[in-house]
């Protein structure tokens, strides 16, 4: 049990950036910020959804990009200066003539470890106040994403996806206490439901869940609702950002998580012999 407790707090940072439609000066603010982020002692830190490109399906083509790309490889170089974990928002990928919306991870030493592919796309319909069609431009990946650190073992999503709660408790079973899903939710979901999943999925299963918004532009053709989150198992909210650009920091106690594991074990307590959810992939 000594070993267990060795690394039992670190500090996540999540930088809510205010994107532009060019694409250099996004990546050259984001790695800004995460040099201001790893200064303040963060030793993960993560994006906003489609940090280098205006969030949209006309602009998703003409910004994609390969991984490894400039985009990630910027990343990749600021990881490594920092020595700290950077999960990069998610960018616009190309790949075989697909497009997908894409979430690059990169460790200390500058490796990537992992690319999540948005699994659900973004194709909604409330009439008389937002219409989006993610799957007009981009593909949906097909496989879970998770790396490990000295601290824990995290889950990653990308915006739509925490809303399938099925997700974040595959996550669980594999042993993720942190989930953190960039996205940009809107004017008209964000007010009713971002605050309220990420609480949904931190008290479900018991870990935390933190949400990397990009920064609200009212004159954007999406407005994001900003707001970007950590919340503890609890489902207490620990740092929340306003609208504007800015990092928000939270120290994530696993020692907390432990405990509130011990006091309410509902992981011991599922009825297995009645129901599961299981991963029909690796």
């Amino acid at each position: 049990l000594a070993t267990l407790w060795t690394v039992a707090s670190f500090r996540l940072a999540l930088i809510q950036l205010q994107v532009s439609s060019i694409k250099s000066e996004n990546l050259t603010r984001a790695c800004g910020l995460i040099r201001e982020a790893s200064k303040q002692g963060a030793q993960i830190v993560s994006l906003p959804e489609c940090f280098n490109s205006p969030y949209g399906t006309k602009y998703f083509p003409d910004y994609a990009e390969k991984i490894p790309g400039d985009s990630t490889q910027k990343l990749s170089e600021v990881a490594k200066e920092c020595s700290m974990y950077v999960i990069g928002g998610s960018i616009p990928e190309k790949d075989a003539g697909k497009l997908y919306n894409t979430c690059a991870v990169f460790g200390p030493d500058g490796t990537l470890l992992v690319k999540h592919r948005k699994l659900h796309l973004f194709d909604i319909d409330v009439p008389g106040k937002i219409t989006f069609q993610e799957s007009e431009t981009l593909s949906p990946g097909d496989s879970f994403s998770s790396f490990d650190t000295p601290y824990c073992r995290v889950g990653l999503g990308i915006c739509y996806d925490i809303r399938f709660a099925e997700l974040a408790q595959i996550y669980a079973q594999r042993g993720c206490q942190l989930l953190v899903y960039p996205g940009a939710f809107n004017l008209t979901t964000g007010p009713a439901h971002w605050e309220l999943l990420q609480r949904g999925r931190a008290v479900d299963n018991q870990v935390y869940v933190a949400t990397a918004s990009p920064a609200r532009d009212e004159k954007a053709s999406y407005v994001a609702w900003g707001h970007s989150t950590v919340v503890n198992p609890w489902g207490e909210v620990l740092a929340k950002a306003g609208t504007e650009e800015t990092i928000v920091y939270a120290d994530i106690d696993l020692k907390k998580l432990a405990e509130i594991r011990q006091q309410i074990p509902i992981f011991s307590q599922k009825r297995s012999d009645l129901y599961a959810v299981e991963a029909k992939k690796s």
